[in-house]
């Protein structure tokens, strides 16, 4: 089966056509499955990330008829229900943020949040920025990371949590201010803004 994941076909469209052709839906998967890997994969390490992504999009697929198509980007979607399939594994994500913060730095996944912790290693914050990712409320670090790693505008993210912006900027704002606190007052995620 050939999928159409020319840029040219919006994901709104897509969603509307798998309606009548659900196999239509497959160009999702291939436009965003390496985005929720990545982003689920540094939340909750590689152990859980497949099933994860899977059960994101079969989420996605059985909710397709609700899909809003005024939204042509469905990536905050898709990471809004990835988003809420890592709540359930909190304890999981907060453990590994602990452990590791006892490692050495391991090869990062290409992305841009893996950038930010090459980043913090070189300047020997990792151990750091991961006891502040730990420490942060579930809310909290959602919106830090569908923002400021995930390249989400405010409205993306609200979006895909289904919160106010206000909430958002709210929540990003107390976020970074407790990273800069436990970073000694310097926020490498600040320069990452997209309001």
């Amino acid at each position: 089966m050939v999928t159409d994941t020319s840029p040219l076909v919006v994901d709104s469209e897509i969603i509307t056509s798998s309606l009548d052709d659900p196999e239509k839906f497959a160009a999702l998967f291939d436009r965003y499955a390496a985005t929720l890997y990545r982003y689920i994969s540094f939340r909750l390490g590689p152990e859980l990330t497949e099933d994860l992504v899977g059960e994101t999009f079969l989420i996605a697929f059985r909710r397709r008829h609700a899909y809003d198509i005024s939204y042509r980007d469905a990536r905050p979607w898709l990471l809004g229900i990835a988003t809420k399939l890592i709540t359930g594994h909190r304890r999981t994500e907060v453990s590994r943020y602990r452990a590791l913060e006892r490692q050495s730095p391991a090869e990062p996944i290409e992305g841009p949040e893996e950038a930010i912790i090459r980043d913090l290693t070189a300047q020997g914050s990792r151990t750091v920025l991961l006891n502040a990712l730990a420490l942060l409320s579930r809310g909290d670090r959602d919106v830090l990371l569908l923002v400021a790693w995930s390249d989400m505008t405010y409205e993306e993210a609200a979006r895909a949590l289904n919160i106010p912006v206000g909430t958002v900027k709210s929540r990003l704002n107390r976020a970074r201010r407790k990273v800069r606190h436990t970073l000694g007052g310097v926020n490498p995620l600040e320069e990452h803004d997209h309001g």
